[in-house]
């Protein structure tokens, strides 16, 4: 019987992107966004690294290349910009040729309790981790809407999209307008070819994680999950993929919880 407190290897590729050109969002380091390009480069993609760090992005994306796997390019893109957001976009097309994924993995969290929150942490939290989602997923439909093969955007969200936890009104209420903002511009979407559906990870542990947040509440929350243990990044990537990919054709305006935490 296998042991589900221990994570298991990553798993291989199986070509569920292939010939596909996927574009993610912060995607610098070793979190969820760098899993998720690598993932796609194991099913088949070819990919756009995205993030506003750019010697973080310069080093990432020469991780990846020498997987030996698709192609991969890297855009600095700061999310807060709409125009740099369209000029990703269009930039990754320029590159690429085309366009078939877009991931919005771009977030940013914090631990502050209302009482004490300022309106300009309220704000940059809101125009990272909700707003950043909006530019580009609306560039992405201006894309998809004038030209024939359709696509696929996955917008990362989170589990305090529907739960709580202290201290982080700002983020749980971004997460929460990311998850209402896949299921309404699907529905916009689908005359243009396109699903958009989401994740909703409970807690994936990394080296950047562990930097910005307190080591004792990250074990808390990892020991609260029904395997007694938080996900690995990849373990999200992989959701992600399959979100991406013709397996999921009948899925769209879907929040997905890559969680197995108790009720």
């Amino acid at each position: 019987m296998s042991d589900l407190s221990v994570a298991p290897k990553e798993i291989e590729g199986h070509g569920l992107l292939k010939g596909k050109v996927v574009v993610v969002t912060a995607a610098a380091g070793t979190g969820i966004g760098s899993s998720t390009a690598r993932r796609a480069l194991l099913e088949g993609a070819d990919v756009v690294v995205s993030d506003y760090h750019e010697r973080r992005l310069n080093e990432t994306r020469d991780q990846l290349a020498e997987l030996g796997l698709g192609r991969v390019e890297a855009v600095v893109c700061d999310v807060t910009s709409t125009e740099a957001v369209d000029a990703l976009i269009a930039r990754s097309v320029e590159k690429m040729g085309r366009l078939d994924v877009l991931v919005n993995n771009a977030g940013l969290g914090g631990e502050t309790p209302l009482v004490d929150m300022t309106d300009d942490e309220w704000d940059r939290v809101l125009n990272v981790t909700l707003n950043s989602v909006m530019r580009a997923t609306r560039a992405a439909l201006r894309y998809f809407r004038d030209v024939e093969h359709g696509g696929v955007i996955v917008n990362n969200a989170s589990v305090l999209g529907w739960r709580a936890q202290h201290s982080q009104s700002h983020y749980a209420a971004a997460k929460a307008g990311v998850m209402a903002l896949t299921r309404c511009s699907a529905i916009e979407a689908v005359e243009y070819g396109v699903r958009i559906n989401a994740v909703s990870p409970s807690i994936a542990r990394h080296k950047f994680l562990e930097k910005s947040a307190d080591a004792a509440l990250l074990d808390r929350l990892s020991s609260d999950e029904a395997f007694g243990r938080a996900a690995e990044p990849w373990e999200i990537a992989t959701t992600i993929a399959y979100l991406a990919s013709d397996y999921s054709s009948y899925l769209t305006g879907e929040v997905i919880s890559v969680s197995s935490q108790r009720a």
